[in-house]
This record gives C-alpha cells, sequence and structure tokens, in this order.
C-alpha cells in the first residue's frame, strides 16, 4: 500500500469488503477499501515507558480493485486522521444480509472460509495471485461481518487561512461592516487582554476596583489583514446588535454595569465605541436583536425578560410583554435564550425560542400563528445551542413570497444537568426545516454528518449554507463542551432530500463556547473565537482560549474555477438603490459563460455570536436573460427588491453567482 505504513493490529486501522454488485456475473468485481492506521514506529514510541510520544494517526484510505488482472491502489484523504476506527457495512452484499444476521454470519463465515481456503483454495494448487485474493477476501468477509459504527465517506471541499494567531482578545462577537471592516468583542471581565489600549487609555473593570489598560474590543481590517483596539466602557458580554440604515452599528446590554447600555460604532478610521447610559428600557443579557423594516431594531427576550422594547426610542411606552418567552422557559435552564428572530415578508415576525416558534405581530403585540413543537421536543437554545437561518427568499416580486426556516444542531433535554455533573451527552444531529408562509406548516427533519452543538450556520452567497464551529457533546457554558467538530459542513437546501449535506476540510482549531464566524464580502468564511472558560485561560485546560483568527474558503473559490468566477463591473461599490428598481448589473467572466446559470443575489451581513447570526438574510433578484455586450463582457437586468419588509433598508452584498460560483460582492445601500 502507498507509503509503507502498518494499517492492522496494533497500528489499527480498518478494511471492508465493497458492495459486491452483479452476482449472477462469471466473474464477480471485487474491490476493498482500507483506512486509518498509525505510521511507522508508531507503537514502539506510544510504549516508551520514559518518554510516552503519540504519533499523529494516518488521515489516508487506500482504495483497490482485487479482481484487477493489474490492481492499483488509489488514495483518498479523509476528513480526520483516525486510529481505532471502524467501518460500518450494512450492504456489504445483497445477498448475505437478507440471509442471517451479522452475528450468526461471523460465526459461520470464520468456519466455512477457513475450510473452504485450505481444503479447496489449496495455494499449492493455484497461482500466488489468486490464492492471495481469495486469502484477503477471507480475511475482509470476517471483519465485516462484525457490528461497527458509521464510517462518513462524503466528499471533502474547501481550503483553510490562517489569518492572524492574536488579535488580542478572543472573538465572540462579530459584525462586518460596510468598509470592510469586523468588529469585535469579548467581555470586560476577563482579566486583562493580550492588546492595549492606546495613547496610555484605561478602565476600572466591572467591579470598580481593578484598573484595566487593555483592549476588549477590536477593529479588523479584512483587505490589510490588520487591527486596531477599541475601547469599550462597560461589560458587552453576551450582548446583541444590528446595523443602522447609516451603516453604524447599535450593541446593546450585556453583563452587570453593562446590561442596560446602547453602544454606538460609527465606521470611520479613527472611530471608538460611544455609550449610553440606561439606554435601554430593562437589563438585556442572551437577548436578540432585529433591524426592523424602516431602520429601527427590536430587542427581544434576554435572562428572565419576557418582553421586547424598540430602538431607537420615541418617548412613547416601550416594553412590551410577550408571554411566549415565558411559556419556552424550561425552569433552572431557559433554553430560550437568544432566539431565532426572522421577518417575513408579510412584516411579522417568526420567534423561535427552545423547541418551538410563533409568527408574531410585534406592532399590536399579537399572535398570528403557533408552529408546531419541533419534532423530538429538544432544545435548540442556548444553553442547548443549536443555530438557525432564514434560507434565500426568491420570486421577490410574488404577491406572497415564500420563507423557510432551517434549524440544525442542539443538545438533547436534560443535557446541561448532566454537563454540570461531568456527562457529556451527544449533541443533537438533526435538523428541522419548515416553510413558515404555508398555511399549514410543518417539520420536514434532516440528519447532520455529524452531531454538532454551538455550531454557526452562514448564509452563502449562492444561497448554500455552511455549518462550522461547535462540538459534539455538552453544552454551551463554562467547560460544559466536549469533543470539537473540526470539519465545516455545507448545505446545499436546492438539492434532494437526503443528499444535501457535504462534508467540507477540518480545520486543526477547536472552536467551542463563544466562537464566532461570518460571511466576508470576497466569499470567504471569516471564523474566531472561543473561551469555554470564566477568564482567559491558555494552559492546562482542554481547549485554551483562542484569540486566533482564520478564514474558510469554500470549493467556489478554487483556483481551477477562477475563470468562472464573474467579476462585476457595474453598478459602482457603495450603490445607492431604489425600491422595485430595474437594475443593470454588467460584468466579465474569462471563459465562455452558460448564460442560463447566472443569479444575482443580495445578502444583509449579520451580528453574530453564541451560534445565531442575527439580521443575516440572503435575497434572490429577479433577473432576465444575460446578454453579451463584447469583450467577455455581459450584462442581467434585474429588479431590487420591492419591500422593506423583504429587504430591510441598510447596506447589502450584491453578488453575481455563475455555475454556483459567485464574484466578489459589492456594497449597496437599499434606501
Amino acid at each position: 500500500m502507498p507509503g509503507g505504513e502498518p494499517r492492522c493490529f496494533p497500528s489499527t486501522g480498518s478494511a471492508v469488503l465493497l458492495l459486491l454488485k452483479n452476482l449472477q456475473a462469471p466473474s464477480v468485481e471485487a474491490e476493498v477499501l482500507v483506512c486509518c492506521g498509525a505510521p511507522k514506529g508508531s507503537a514502539a514510541k506510544a510504549d516508551n515507558k520514559k518518554n510516552h510520544t503519540f504519533v499523529r494517526a494516518l488521515d489516508t484510505c487506500g482504495r483497490i480493485k482485487i479482481t484487477d488482472p493489474n490492481p492499483q491502489w488509489v488514495m483518498k484523504t479523509m476528513p480526520h486522521a483516525r486510529i481505532m476506527g471502524d467501518i460500518d457495512v450494512e450492504q456489504v452484499t445483497e445477498s448475505f444480509t437478507a440471509l442471517m444476521d451479522r452475528r450468526k454470519f461471523s460465526l459461520v463465515v470464520n468456519l466455512t472460509l477457513t475450510f473452504f481456503f485450505f481444503f479447496f483454495l489449496n495455494p499449492t494448487r493455484m497461482t500466488s495471485q489468486i490464492s492471495i485474493i481469495y486469502f484477503l477476501l477471507f480475511q475482509l468477509i470476517i471483519i465485516v461481518s462484525h457490528p461497527c459504527h458509521r464510517f462518513l465517506t462524503h466528499a471533502a471541499g474547501g481550503r483553510w487561512q490562517f489569518l492572524q494567531r492574536s488579535i488580542g482578545i478572543s472573538a465572540m462577537h462579530m459584525q462586518l461592516l460596510n468598509n470592510d471592516r469586523v468588529i469585535m468583542f469579548d467581555r470586560t471581565d476577563f482579566g486583562k487582554s493580550n492588546i492595549s489600549l492606546p495613547d496610555g487609555k484605561c478602565r476600572k473593570d466591572s467591579t470598580g476596583n481593578k484598573v484595566d489598560c487593555t483592549a476588549h474590543s477590536i477593529e479588523y481590517d479584512v483587505l490589510s489583514n490588520t487591527f486596531r483596539p477599541l475601547m469599550v466602557q462597560s461589560n458587552v458580554w453576551c450582548s446583541s446588535g444590528a446595523v443602522m440604515p447609516d451603516g453604524s452599528l447599535i450593541q446593546t446590554g450585556g453583563f452587570k454595569e453593562g446590561d442596560r447600555r446602547i453602544r454606538i460604532f460609527k465606521s470611520c478610521s479613527d472611530c471608538d465605541w460611544v455609550e449610553v447610559e440606561k439606554g435601554l428600557a430593562v437589563t438585556r443579557w442572551y437577548a436578540t436583536n432585529h433591524i426592523l423594516p424602516k431602520g429601527g431594531q427590536i430587542v427581544i427576550g434576554g435572562t428572565m425578560q419576557f418582553n421586547y422594547e424598540f430602538i431607537p426610542k420615541n418617548g412613547a411606552p416601550n416594553l412590551f410583554s410577550l408571554p411566549f418567552l415565558a411559556q419556552t422557559s424550561d425552569r433552572g435552564v431557559e433554553n430560550n435564550l437568544y432566539p431565532f428572530v426572522f421577518l417575513i415578508g408579510d412584516g411579522n415576525l417568526f420567534i423561535f425560542a427552545n423547541n418551538r416558534a410563533i409568527l408574531f405581530d410585534y406592532l399590536n403585540n399579537k399572535v398570528v400563528k403557533k408552529y408546531p413543537t419541533m419534532p423530538g421536543g429538544d432544545p435548540r437554545c442556548y444553553p442547548s445551542t443549536g443555530s438557525a437561518v432564514l434560507l434565500p427568499l426568491k420570486n421577490l416580486q410574488a404577491s406572497s413570497v415564500e420563507a423557510e426556516v432551517l434549524v440544525c444542531g442542539g443538545a438533547p433535554k436534560g443535557s446541561v444537568a448532566q454537563a454540570k455533573k461531568g456527562k457529556f451527552v451527544n449533541a443533537l444531529d438533526t435538523c428541522g426545516r419548515i416553510k413558515i408562509t404555508d398555511p399549514n406548516p410543518q417539520w420536514v427533519m434532516e440528519t447532520m454528518p455529524q452531531a454538532r452543538v454551538m455550531g454557526d450556520m452562514v448564509l452563502l452567497p449562492n444561497g448554500n449554507v455552511m455549518i462550522i464551529n461547535g462540538g459534539a457533546a455538552g453544552v454551551a457554558g463554562w467547560e460544559l463542551g466536549r469533543n470539537p467538530v473540526l470539519n465545516p459542513v455545507l448545505y446545499r437546501p436546492n438539492d434532494k432530500l437526503g443528499s444535501r449535506f457535504e462534508l467540507q476540510n477540518p480545520t486543526t482549531i477547536p472552536r467551542m463556547y463563544h466562537s464566532t464566524a461570518l460571511l466576508l464580502r470576497d466569499g470567504r468564511v471569516l471564523v474566531g473565537g472561543s473561551n469555554p472558560h470564566n477568564y482567559y485561560n491558555f494552559t492546562g485546560v482542554l481547549y485554551p482560549t483562542e484569540l486566533s483568527l482564520e478564514a474558510f474558503s469554500p470549493a467556489y473559490l478554487n483556483p481551477e474555477n477562477s475563470s468562472l468566477r464573474p467579476k462585476i463591473v457595474l453598478p459602482a461599490s457603495h450603490a445607492n438603490l431604489k425600491y422595485n428598481q430595474n437594475l443593470e448589473v454588467r460584468f466579465t467572466v474569462a471563459r465562455t459563460v452558460a448564460l442560463d446559470k447566472f443569479s444575482v443575489t443580495m445578502v444583509a451581513p449579520s451580528f453574530t455570536t453564541h451560534s445565531f447570526s442575527m439580521n443575516h438574510r440572503l435575497l434572490v433578484l429577479g433577473s432576465e436573460k444575460v446578454i453579451g455586450i463584447g469583450n467577455n463582457t455581459y450584462a442581467v437586468q434585474v429588479t431590487t427588491p420591492g419591500s422593506v419588509n423583504l429587504a430591510p433598508l441598510g447596506y447589502y452584498l450584491l453578488f453575481l453567482v455563475h455555475q454556483d460560483i459567485p464574484s466578489e460582492g459589492i456594497w449597496v445601500n437599499l434606501q
């Protein structure tokens, strides 16, 4: 086998005889897959009593057609290195599994094939090649006859790029602004960060006793891959926010002295945070913000807050009861914090908390519709943290625009209590999808390739969804998560049910509690954060505080796709657009284009924290036929959204997508 590394005990890999087909043929093709194992010398190093050294396992599989006249190994790379793995072969043959259960099959095959090999296929009567093939078949069928675990063989894709070893803070909260800079912050009572405030600035910590001269917020410049420290005056831990139509970030709530603050950040070269004390009607910790059609914000819930309010205030009473939040609060756990909120085309809000949802008329404080409980009844909101997205909105000129929500991951009932006792229950591996505008909406359940809690869901420019970060066991909270999930998963909402997920290439950095991800203008996904500790903690723990930044590039950014990637030449970036406007988008493509495989999308950038991308939405603009205008330049006419309910006022990223490959986005301002 290429590489010559051992694959059997104690350098334990695993193997399977792949599905046998065409059983009536005179010669039945046989193919073997061998995966996992350990490099040469690993056993000796691991067994060295003076200096145990554990060598990284193999991450390759070899596949060979053993019945070919000239068999050759074909090597593939797995998403994870693995030793002592099992391979599931529920359908090894079409006949054996129908005849007997596996435990009986194991004994029968052992005896029968041993007899058959040594008495009928005696190597002295056969060529050495044929005898070896039969003996290998004998060994493999014995191996695969035992019950074992599922082995994923989905194709992997995408590339990881390491951006910064340390930005000085852990990126617990993120927001992309229209100058291609990302505002990030963690909390002010973590202790001193690894980046100093400029010009000798200092502030007292939350206790009012200790002086802290370090920053707990930064501005990251995507284009130059640099950052500068920012100064927050109060504790922003577990807060929320949204970008206003003028491009300024409004951020609300937090912990202790910060729980009623409103903070404003305007995008300029030397801007910093401005804070408004008691800007909120009540304390907000673990609340959700959503931009409203004409540019205000609604702030919903938070710890022990079963209500909502609006910002900016207009002098009228500004606190409204929302009993649904009390109804979905599990005693002692809550499981309804950071509710998933989406504005839909009729102007109402879809609000999901715990394991169920309502359609809510926030102007009249009225529940319009109650949705069925998600099958299984397991919680999906913090601290049993799943994630959710509003799937792409299409046919925007229709009288009623269909809206569909996808909720993925989370933790089974009781997981929080178990985790606090040191028992980390496996996370949920299911997603629920529901057409919330249907007269009789029902959840359709799907199974992810991996269980996941604390994952982030990011809408990509082509309408697919990236599921990234998180763990496979436990819940959100201090030291309560386990088993990092290093592989992102791509979800294609337009594919057939059962074939929508594709495992992507893994990172090497665990991103557990307090990790974040968001879409950048160039189509990459920015990833940061992870701090499951009450303070910054870099040594002696399972998952050290992570100050690094990296980016995941989906397969559409692979070099081989560059000649198919469009480049927008018109309109210019930061163009002002009107509602229901006819807009010509001009672009170039280096290679011959598929004129029927273009779309134009608009993406609202998200405020991301605690596995939820607030205000994140993608709209597919109605378009006419693409026409060529010479020199590899093309034009397409599109119509902008006709309603502020579909696309609230403000800044969006506009992309042109060709054969699922998006251009670099341009900023547009919908006015």
